[in-house]
């Protein structure tokens, strides 16, 4: 089976886009890999730090690659949001297959410097183990919360002036040697209420032209379905959704203990928080790979 990075290789030779789902527990985990495999596509299964330290780092490999060798299938594991070299040498050595290592809230200089050694990490312990493990790199910070918000968080780039600036984006790669990256480009972690703002299409176009790498979408939930599309056509190739899984996860909860609310057999009462994630997971995978 081709390895992540060829898989994104081809998406974006492809004008599509790799859907990046977030989980917190096996209801996730099951819903975005039935949905991928109902449509016959390649998935990724993101962990937060906060969420791969409920599941646990080998519990979530360990899982992942079950379902990877059981039914030879192009799910991956992501480390999403890792901030420091420690949190990263502990995924690389339990398998994952990539991580985003999260420098956005430094300087530009700092974060290059981190990133460059976060890169040398893991290569180092990825060829020792002939393991072909990636690295992505970001700039710009889009908030931290996948959450409901009443407003935009502060210190977020969400002003053109405040987006991922091509001079640096360039820089940035070629300094790092990060393998994907990912722009601040009117994209915010978390749904608003009164609406997630309109992407750049035009500084997605320049920046995957300067930098040299396929680009990584952070913040999807909310985002508008043309916003979507003109973003994979401009250069994104991995779009990440996370918020409005919770929130499917939630409504399915709550379904299920109010049409039956004496039940207590957790296996009886989860597949309906299953069936809800899964047609989020469905429908966002379809319109990234233009299936519809």
């Amino acid at each position: 089976m081709k390895n992540l990075f060829e898989f994104i290789k081809e998406a974006e030779e492809k004008k599509t886009a790799i859907g990046h789902f977030n989980v917190s527990d096996i209801v996730g985990l099951r819903a975005v890999f039935e949905a991928a495999r109902e449509l016959n596509v390649p998935v990724i299964i993101g962990v937060s730090e906060g969420e791969r330290g409920f599941i646990g780092v080998k519990q979530i490999s360990a899982l992942v690659k079950s379902f990877q060798e059981e039914y030879d299938y192009p799910i991956f594991l992501n480390a999403d949001h890792t901030h420091s070299l420690d949190k990263l040498k502990e995924v690389v050595e339990a398998g994952f297959d990539s991580a985003v290592f999260d420098g956005s809230k430094l300087s530009i200089e700092e974060n290059i410097k981190i990133t460059k050694d976060a890169v040398e990490l893991a290569k180092s312990i990825s060829v020792s183990r002939r393991t072909n493990f990636i690295i992505e790199g970001e700039i710009g910070y889009i908030g931290s919360g996948s959450i409901i918000l009443k407003e935009i968080p502060e210190d977020a780039a969400i002003n053109p002036e405040d987006f991922t600036k091509l001079e640096n984006a360039t820089k940035f790669v070629k300094e790092t040697g990060v393998n994907l990256f990912a722009p601040a480009v009117g994209n915010i972690h978390g749904i608003i209420t009164n609406g997630n703002p309109k992407l750049d299409i035009e500084r997605i176009k320049e920046i995957r032209k300067s930098a040299g790498v396929p680009l990584v979408l952070h913040g999807g939930s909310g985002i508008k379905d043309e916003d979507f599309l003109a973003a994979i056509d401009a250069g994104i190739s991995v779009i990440h959704i996370n918020t409005e899984l919770r929130i499917a996860w939630r409504k399915g909860m709550e379904a299920a203990l109010s049409q039956n609310p004496e039940e207590i057999v957790p296996y009886k009462i989860l597949p309906k928080a299953v069936e809800e994630i899964k047609a989020i997971v469905i429908q966002r995978l379809k319109l990234f790979n233009k299936l519809i």
